[in-house]
């Protein structure tokens, strides 16, 4: 198991969610970033729904008690050895741990990142699934002092990591698609939220994101018998600015909802941060769905190429397939 050391940051232990308990009230929870947490989770052989650690802004110091192999997505850490080096392990490869020796995790890029291990982190299941919820009660945010259990792991064979490192489109527009209450705002209302800019306000937390900007009018008023909402759904209350919902979000809402993310760009959401500048593009059923296959695609690409990890050497391979040149000029 991990010992933590220190959590400057609250992290909490997520896999692929709870689905099935809406009807219950329960919310999906589970990784902002489904898509790193699996990607992260194949860099140490495990299956995709693995429970792994989810980051936000900061990743914490932790002691393993066994040898563990680990692997980071949107972040990097120092591996401290048993006798005496440090070692820095990038995001996107894998690294084996033996008794003793210290992880310590530093900044996250992009707001959100995961700490997978080999084995998955074996918190109690609630509702068939290892996520933290912690409105409910269900695991518990990380805290210095803790102990993480792990599952049994396969730590032979050589260590992976994707290279070259992948690329994620974060300053294109969300895509979306009416909300089930588009008829509920003005034409003009519609066509402002498509054009202006947002700023995600400091009310923002797994539950949701608020959003700073012009102001969306309805028509005859923002409130609504309250109907089902999913990770995604975009809220107005009376004040005329949206709330986007996210894994954690409840399961019915009594604000009209102007649009819904689509699926494939909801990784993309949960990196989002106060500050941050969110834009909108609206697309059709047909254009989401290819959006949605097109990432699945692309997450079985970098998982079927992963590479073996080199220790010390460059990877002539990874550089040969970049353009290291970048601009040429002659000087006599």
């Amino acid at each position: 198991m991990f010992e933590v050391l220190s959590c400057p940051v609250p992290a909490s232990i997520q896999d692929l969610g709870r689905p099935g308990y809406r009807h219950f009230g329960v919310p999906l929870s589970g990784a902002l970033d489904t898509f790193s947490l699996r990607l992260a989770n194949a860099l140490v052989r495990n299956g995709p729904d693995a429970a792994a650690l989810e980051m936000r802004l900061a990743g914490p110091h932790l002691r393993a008690t066994v040898p563990v192999r680990v692997a980071l997505a949107h972040a990097m850490a120092v591996i401290e050895r048993g006798d005496g080096t440090r070692e820095t392990l990038p995001a996107w490869h894998s690294a084996t741990l033996a008794a003793g020796e210290v992880l310590k995790v530093g900044a996250v890029q992009g707001g959100t990142g995961y700490l997978a291990v080999a084995g998955g982190f074996a918190v109690p299941v609630i509702l068939g699934s290892r996520s933290t919820y912690a409105r409910a009660g269900f695991g518990r945010l990380l805290q210095e002092g803790m102990r993480l259990p792990v599952g049994a792991g396969n730590l032979s064979g050589p260590e992976f990591a994707v290279l070259p490192a992948p690329t994620f489109a974060d300053d294109e527009p969300l895509r979306v698609m009416p909300g089930p209450q588009r008829e509920a705002f003005t034409d003009d209302a519609f066509a402002t939220f498509l054009s202006a800019t947002y700023t995600v306000s400091h009310a923002a937390d797994r539950m949701g994101l608020r959003l700073d900007g012009p102001r969306l009018a309805h028509v005859g008023g923002a409130d609504i018998v309250s109907d089902a909402v999913t990770p995604g759904a975009i809220q107005v209350p009376g004040d005329g600015q949206p709330i986007m919902l996210l894994a954690d979000g409840q399961t019915v809402g009594g604000y009209a909802k102007i649009a819904n993310v689509i699926a494939a760009d909801l990784p993309r959401l949960g990196h989002r941060l106060p500050g941050d500048v969110l834009r909108f593009a609206p697309v059709n059923v047909e254009q989401a769905l290819a959006a949605l296959r097109a990432d699945e695609a692309r997450l079985a690409q970098l998982i079927a190429t992963l590479r073996q990890a080199h220790s010390g050497e460059p990877d002539l391979e990874a550089l040969y397939s970049c353009n290291l040149v970048g601009g040429v000029i002659h000087a006599e």
